[in-house]
Formats: C-alpha cells, structure tokens, sequence
C-alpha cells in the first residue's frame, strides 16, 4: 500500500506535493513537510508495526531483484531515445535518461500483453534529467515495471517517471517530478519537492 517508504525519514518542500498512497519511513519514523493534506492514504508519522513489515517486504524484493541474472539484458547508460521491450535489464554502475527532444524520452513497449515486466537492475545510480519522461506503450503498466538501483536515485526537475523504484540508500524526487509509482529506499531518506507520486 505504500507510494512512498525509506529508512531514514521523509522530508518535503512545496505545498503542491501529494501522495496517493501510504507513507511511512522505519527504523526512523521522522516525516518533515508533509501533513494528512498532502497524503491520500495513510501517513504514518510513528513507529509502526506495519511500516516495519513493509520494510522486510522491500528488503526482500531488493535482493531479489539484485540477485537476477537469467536472460539478462545489457542496459546502456542512457536510455533516452530507445524503446525496450519486457525483459530483465543489467548495469554493473549508473544508467538514467537525459537530453532533449526524442533524447528525452523512453519508450516502454509491452507489445499488446499487460503483464508484460520490465525489471532494471543498477549497481550504482539512476538519474533522469530536467523534463525527461517515460512513455508507456503496447498496454504497459506501471506496476510491472521495477527498478532495482544499488545506491540512489535521482528524477530531475518535471520529468514524468514509471515504475517501482526500489533502491539501497536514497531517492530525491526534485521539483515538480511526477512519478507514476512508488519510491522506497532500505537505508537512507525520501526527499520531495513540489511532486506528484501516484500508486494507484
């Protein structure tokens, strides 16, 4: 149920910024920046059980991401200007979208099946730029798409994302970001500005 879950707190800037979906951060509970009004579900501001069940759940979807191999799929550094069809997508460091115009964009193409899965697998970061977007096609979905980042994650300022995002230490989401999605980090913080974050 969770849009937004870390390890070391929440922390928001802007007024604008919603969240539809559960937020919560364990083993530190601090959440700065955000009140009842900025959240459509639940926002847990204590200790609590449930955040800390849902913290082993990502710890065990991280690792299990990270431990794939089979099939796998060499992912580039940048992915602006492609279109990837389903599968399982390894980098051993840091890949992201950056650029301009077509550069800008990726390109999800399920090819007519809705369960089709995309899973990314970074050793280090993912980083998109300013105004870089994801564009799903072919029936895609956002709830089949993960992304597994060995470090931090980084979505520039209004560019539109997709995806689960799961990654070891911290995710800044910075302003006016939209993710489609949910941003989770086992370690470190969730940072927001001014952003929309949309599980459902």
């Amino acid at each position: 149920n969770f849009a937004i879950l870390a390890g070391a707190g929440v922390s928001n800037t802007g007024a604008t910024t919603h969240i539809y979906g559960d937020v919560g951060s364990h083993p530190t509970a601090t959440i700065v920046g955000l009140t009842a009004a900025n959240v459509t579900g639940t926002l847990y501001t204590t200790a609590d059980p449930i955040v800390a069940t849902a913290k082993t759940d990502l710890t065990t979807a991280f690792n299990d991401a990270q431990s794939r191999s089979l099939n796998a799929i060499s992912l580039p550094g940048q992915l602006g200007g492609l279109t990837l069809a389903p599968g399982l997508y390894v980098n051993s460091s840091t890949s992201g979208i950056s650029g301009t115009g077509p550069n800008a964009i990726l390109t999800l193409d399920a090819g007519g099946n809705p369960n089709a899965v995309w899973i990314f697998k970074m050793g280090s970061t993912l980083v998109t730029g300013s105004n870089t977007s994801i564009v799903l096609a072919g029936g895609a979905q956002w709830h089949n798409i993960y992304w597994s980042v060995g470090t931090s994650a980084t979505l520039g300022t209004n560019s539109i994302f997709y995806g689960n995002i799961l990654a070891d230490q911290s995710i800044t989401l910075t302003t006016g970001a939209t993710l489609r999605g949910r941003a989770l980090t086992r370690i470190a913080a969730v940072t927001l500005e001014a952003n929309i974050v949309d599980k459902r």
